[in-house]
């Protein structure tokens, strides 16, 4: 049975030294990365996208450290569904970043855009700018990171979970806010270190003191080691689709658009795929030996109750501040673009000060995001369902033929499309549906709508184009 402590009764005075120490390492690579700059950050290309000047070593860095966050709603799966996790969080991840790699990387460059509302509109028009724009804002809005931080801290200090998240994410707007992009990047340089390290760390602990793959086997439900978890096959495809939201996610764009070439890109994201496949297989072990050895501990919490339990003095520390990292470099990085879309997409040339407007909208961001965790209920499998789902069916299909097929998509087809996938979405989610019906997820249904309208669109333009040649 976990006991009822907070972490802080597991840590000594040198697990503290060394968190403190890797928080000042973070501030510092922060720091240096706002002074770094050659010129002033008085223009949006160099606030927001450092001005093109990413390299292959922080483009790696950076998107590494981005993409994991939500490290309590993965721990979570884990403990619930076993490799399941590993299967819906990680292989069809792989797939849509290899996709991304080889044919999407250098069609985003050519554009030369600074977010991805911004490549909309100048690949379909403004209003499809805008639209895409709300989208993106929902979707980007760090929901899951903010409750992260929130459960973090509560974990740590005992303090209550609303109060830590708006504690938590008043200070990472500070810092986000002051230092612009290039705080961010290096701030991620420092925390892909220390997060890698840490999860590495558990895992090699584990081995050691229990064994491998046999231990687990013996005792763990064999649901533990089916590819679905116990769920069905639709509920896990549903994850290979969200995935896909990787070819449309605003994040990988910005990293793309700060990029100084195309090559960069490809290679950089191929490299963080690997990297990405070794940190998975990771934090999924790490979470299976907690199942094993924790099986009545909060899903959420258990991962982290058995590190520090299981690692020596100092590096329980250490630990705690790879999962500190690894919120906070999602954290920052969501919160940064989110507030790029409220300042530069939504309420384009209504502020002279581009720098001003990102950084009170940031704040703005934070306070949407802390709403948004109690409207959802707290849980991140609905967090990352409801918001990647709406974001991945109404936007991913218009966006794809529009690379595919360029011009072909007009302004108000592209209008059309997105919304008329949103409202259908929402009634089907409100209908009382039983039967077969009931495990068809709003998603395929948003999909199918935008694929309907694009191939009638497409039907009328030929008839049109038949009827005046015979004429």
């Amino acid at each position: 049975m976990l006991p009822k402590l907070k972490i802080i009764s597991y840590l000594s005075v040198a697990d503290w030294w060394v968190f403190g120490l890797v928080l000042l390492l973070t501030f510092a690579a922060a720091l240096f990365g706002h002074y770094r700059k050659k010129r002033p950050q008085n223009t949006a290309l160099d606030y927001l996208l450092m001005g093109r000047q990413l390299t292959l070593p922080l483009f790696v860095a950076t998107l590494v450290a981005t993409w994991y966050g939500g490290i309590f709603g993965v721990n979570e799966i884990t403990f619930n569904y076993g490799i399941y996790n590993f299967v819906t969080q990680g292989f069809f991840w792989y797939v849509a970043y290899i996709i991304f790699a080889f044919f999407i990387a250098e069609r985003v460059a050519k554009y030369k855009s600074l977010t991805l509302p911004d490549l909309a509109e100048n690949m379909f028009g403004p209003k499809a700018g805008k639209v895409a724009a709300v989208f993106t804002f929902f979707y980007i809005t760090p929901v899951a990171y903010v409750l992260s931080l929130g459960l973090f801290l509560n974990m740590i200090f005992g303090i209550g979970v609303l109060p830590a998240m708006i504690i938590g994410t008043l200070f990472t707007c500070l810092y986000t806010a002051w230092g612009g992009f290039k705080a961010v990047v290096f701030s991620d340089l420092v925390q892909f270190f220390v997060m890698c390290s840490a999860v590495l760390l558990v895992v090699v602990f584990s081995v050691q003191d229990f064994g491998g793959l046999a231990f687990l086997k013996a005792h763990l439900p064999p649901s533990h080691f089916s590819l679905t978890g116990g769920n069905g096959l639709l509920n896990t495809l549903i994850w290979g689709f969200i995935a896909l939201a990787t070819l449309i996610d605003p994040s990988f764009y910005q990293r793309c658009f700060a990029a100084k070439n195309p090559n960069i890109v490809k290679k950089g994201v191929l490299i963080s795929t690997f990297i990405w496949f070794c940190f998975d297989i990771c934090t999924t072990a790490g979470s299976l030996y907690a199942r094993a050895l924790l099986p009545t501990a909060e899903p959420a919490q258990a991962y982290f109750f058995y590190a520090v339990q299981l690692l020596p003095t100092g590096l329980k520390g250490f630990f705690i501040a790879g999962i500190l990292a690894i919120i906070l470099s999602t954290l920052n990085s969501f919160l940064f673009i989110a507030s790029n879309t409220l300042s530069y997409d939504l309420l384009k040339n209504r502020f002279k000060n581009i720098v001003l407007s990102n950084r009170i909208a940031l704040f703005a961001v934070g306070a949407v995001a802390i709403v948004l965790t109690q409207l959802l209920n707290g849980s991140f499998k609905e967090i990352w369902l409801t918001l990647g789902s709406y974001f991945s069916a109404c936007l991913l299909v218009p966006i794809l033929v529009g690379y595919i097929y360029p011009k072909r998509i007009s302004d108000r087809l592209f209008v059309l499309c997105a919304l008329c996938s949103a409202a259908v979405m929402t009634i089907w989610k409100l209908l009382p549906l039983g039967g077969i019906w009931a495990q068809i997820d709003a998603f395929y249904i948003g999909v199918s709508v935008s694929i309907l309208i694009l191939l009638c669109s497409r039907k009328k333009v030929k008839h049109y184009v038949k009827s005046t040649t015979d004429l």
